[in-house]
């Protein structure tokens, strides 16, 4: 009786030990359950991608306008005779902040208070002296003026 116990309970095991670790195991099978709903999103996705590269193929065969369309779009053409108007926004000088500038196109992502020295005003231009005799770098002293008694 003893024996068949034993002989029990290592059939128990193995059975046990197929079911939890072999190959075919229910870990394995909530695996590839998990695998399987990942590429069938996978797949659905790539389905809808290629649904609409058919349409614009479709498009481009069938005559010039979807050409056209992407010409103007993505390579700035313009037909002969057409002008092209092109509008650029002007920045006004606005005083800037402690924190820098509160907008503008140039300004990218804040990221804090701007750093570094503030740019310092031009200096206004020097007058141009008038030509005449005197040569270029090359001071001459003033003539001297006699006391005269």
């Amino acid at each position: 009786m003893r024996w068949l116990l034993l002989t029990l309970l290592l059939l128990l095991g193995a059975l046990q030990y197929r079911l939890w670790f072999a190959e075919g195991s229910l870990a394995e099978q909530h695996r590839l359950e998990i695998q399987i709903v990942e590429k069938t999103r996978i797949n659905s996705e790539l389905q809808a991608r290629n649904a609409i590269l058919e349409r614009e193929v479709m498009e481009l065969q069938s005559g010039n306008k979807g050409v056209e369309q992407r010409a103007r779009e993505q390579l700035g053409l313009v037909r002969e005779g057409e002008t092209f108007y092109q509008i650029v926004e002007s920045v006004e000088s606005e005083p800037e902040s402690e924190s820098g500038p509160e907008s503008g196109p140039e300004s990218g992502p804040k990221s804090g208070p701007k750093s570094g020295p503030k740019p310092e005003p031009k200096p206004e231009p020097k007058p141009k002296p008038e030509p005449g005799p005197k040569s270029e770098g090359v001071e001459t002293p003033a003539p001297a003026v006699a006391d005269q008694p």
